[in-house]
């Protein structure tokens, strides 16, 4: 099996510019590591609409939705097809609405196969346009893969053509949901807000955090997860950047919290996921050289965390 990336160079689903600029900001850091890494593999760009930035009619509480609808549906057919072509995709993305892509891509090349996720982050991204207070879609994505509303704790009323959008959205590649709620497992998430707590616990998602990582033990954690995930046969790993913390490592993220995991905790969970043999597909999102305060560090510590976990697929 071959790496390809994917690089999906879009912002439009953050609250914050930059995110874009992730991808050359990880490959900056490789040239300044004087590592071959980018030229090693083959690599697809994605088409972007960042322009859309700059449309100020926006649909309520779904900010650019149909340009993030655009731009989901793009990485999608990038992923499936890179799959079917018997290829690993490790997919670099802006800002995190791009996983409802991957996750639909992931599907769309497995449709018959239960698929698994491991979200390692600081945020839930389980709101939908009828409870996020924001209207920022990077953080729906989960909410969007799992095709639950969580009508029991709206607060926006939502327009009809929002409405519409995020039916499309919920339906990209394959009609209906393409991971179920039982088959989802948290690292990290630590930021959260009233009604992804209420989701989150109607629906029974386990969130391993990094206070239990680090009192339980990790190896303890990861395999706990990994027994949830046992019925699942492809697994999708999503890495935001945030899950890390933002004192120790960067604030180069459009939403740093503190008290996260650092990058050696990051690549243990990764590659004890990727050793089961049934990791598909891994996505990197949320670097944002344009609020690091240290440089390029964020990049370069996520482009550490890629090299070491590429070494796990290749073996």
């Amino acid at each position: 099996m071959s790496i390809k990336i994917i690089k999906n160079r879009s912002d439009i689903g953050a609250g914050t510019r930059g995110s874009d600029m992730g991808v050359d900001a990880m490959e900056i850091a490789a040239i300044n590591k004087s590592s071959d890494y980018f030229t090693k593999f083959d690599f697809e760009d994605v088409l972007t609409e960042n322009e859309s930035i700059y449309n100020k009619v926006n649909n309520s509480f779904a900010k650019r939705i149909n340009s993030v609808l655009d731009q989901c549906t793009r990485l999608s057919n990038h992923v499936k097809v890179t799959l079917r072509q018997g290829n690993f995709p490790i997919v670099l993305s802006g800002d995190h609405s791009s996983a409802l892509g991957t996750m639909s891509g992931v599907k769309g090349a497995y449709p018959n196969k239960r698929v698994g996720v491991v979200w390692i982050d600081a945020h839930a991204d389980i709101h939908s346009p009828y409870t996020s207070p924001s209207g920022n879609i990077h953080g729906m994505p989960l909410a969007a893969a799992l095709g639950d509303d969580n009508l029991d704790s709206q607060i926006n009323e939502v327009s009809r053509e929002t409405g519409d959008l995020w039916e499309r959205m919920k339906n990209i590649e394959i009609p209906g949901a393409k991971v179920l709620a039982d088959d989802v497992v948290y690292f990290g998430v630590r930021d959260t807000e009233k009604p992804e707590d209420e989701q989150i616990e109607r629906l029974g998602i386990k969130n391993y955090t990094v206070s239990e990582v680090r009192f339980r033990g990790l190896e303890l954690c990861v395999n706990e997860a990994l027994e949830r995930l046992s019925n699942c046969e492809v697994i999708y790993i999503s890495f935001d950047v945030d899950s890390m913390d933002c004192d120790m490592i960067s604030y180069g993220t459009g939403t740093p919290v503190p008290k996260g995991f650092d990058q050696y905790e990051i690549i243990e969970i990764i590659n004890k996921i990727i050793n089961t043999d049934k990791v598909a597909c891994i996505e990197f999102v949320e670097v944002n050289p344009l609020l690091d305060l240290k440089g390029n560090k964020m990049a370069e510590t996520a482009f550490e965390i890629l090299e070491e976990i590429t070494k796990s697929i290749e073996s």
